[in-house]
């Protein structure tokens, strides 16, 4: 019990800057060489605690913009093999200025997602190209290579 009273007594400061709470503990001492004691006068006073899902939901968001992008990307070098690497360069560039200059944070991180997204779906586009001639994917036998 004197450990744990010795260790709010010295941790409670940085406990509360932590916490953002204010907790005063009253400690009175008997007599000379008794150990301290804690009052039963114990004023507590807590703010308020939120919890906050802009974290969460921005992972949610990279989650399934990268899931979109997968089959964006089977089906074009599918449909038009590589040639539209410039288009996803494009898009890519014009989401990540255009999430410098957003205010709002979902949005913001959403087309800084999406803009990554589409630069890195330009090299997958091309290694989608070597997987269909290893035959890992099937070819498209109407598409003139």
């Amino acid at each position: 019990m004197m450990i744990l009273l010795r260790f709010f007594v010295t941790f409670a400061p940085r406990l509360r800057e932590f916490l953002g709470t204010e907790q005063h503990h009253v400690l009175h001492r008997r007599r000379v060489g008794t150990t301290p004691r804690l009052c039963h006068k114990i004023k507590i006073i807590t703010t308020e605690k939120y919890m906050y899902f802009t974290g969460i939901t921005i992972a949610v968001l990279t989650f399934l913009t990268i899931g979109i992008w997968h089959p964006i990307v089977i089906k074009t070098e599918y449909y038009w093999g590589t040639r539209p690497w410039i288009i996803y360069l494009i898009i890519g560039l014009s989401c990540i200025v255009a999430a410098l200059f957003i205010a709002n944070v979902y949005l913001s991180a959403f087309l800084g997602v999406f803009g990554a997204s589409a630069l890195w779906g330009i090299g997958e586009l091309f290694a989608q190209k070597r997987r269909v001639e290893k035959g890992w994917f099937p070819k498209n036998p109407k598409r003139k290579r």
